[in-house]
């Protein structure tokens, strides 16, 4: 299934991990450009579905092509002085990069455990050592437990910067 929500969990924690460092918005960004591949390959019935971008070459490119699109993005929003409900205009370059990368990686890893037509080192390679590795169970049970233990991180952590909102300052 492109675009599949298992691999936000894992990108969800590494964020939630390094909030200023990472952005969990162009590590899902970085995700969802790589599946129109197999999406497209899928409406149009043709197989292999995971092709160029499911390997890592291709992964580069939509990881900078992720990060060229936010730089875009955040250049109109400035200019145009567009409302900012993601914060957006908070991010940094670095920590859009690096989530576009572990995105972008990321997806490669995981997809190369879950597909049996992944060629991951293509074109240099189309040897796949990681599908089945271990049961698709266990990879969604990981990505899921991953999604759990980054929300209770962000909800702890939003929970204690409102705690700390509300002392007054005789308090401290």
């Amino acid at each position: 299934m492109p675009v599949t929500p298992f691999h936000f969990g894992p990108g969800g924690l590494i964020h939630a991990l390094a909030p200023r460092h990472v952005s969990f918005l162009s590590f899902c960004a970085a995700n969802v450009l790589m599946d129109v591949e197999p999406l497209y390959f899928m409406l149009t019935s043709q197989y292999p579905l995971h092709r160029f971008f499911h390997t890592y070459v291709g992964a580069t490119i939509a990881a900078i092509g992720t990060v060229a699109l936010f730089t875009l993005v955040l250049k109109l929003a400035s200019l145009l002085r567009a409302p900012d409900p993601f914060h957006l205009k908070r991010l940094t370059l670095g920590a859009i990069a690096s989530g576009a990368a572990i995105g972008a990686y990321s997806h490669i890893l995981f997809d190369s455990v879950m597909h049996s037509d992944i060629e991951p080192f293509a074109p240099f390679s189309n040897w796949n050592g990681l599908y089945r590795i271990v049961s698709l169970a266990i990879l969604h049970g990981f990505c899921l437990l991953a999604g759990t233990i980054a929300t209770s991180l962000i909800v702890i952590r939003k929970g204690m910067a409102a705690n700390q909102a509300e002392k007054p300052p005789w308090a401290e």
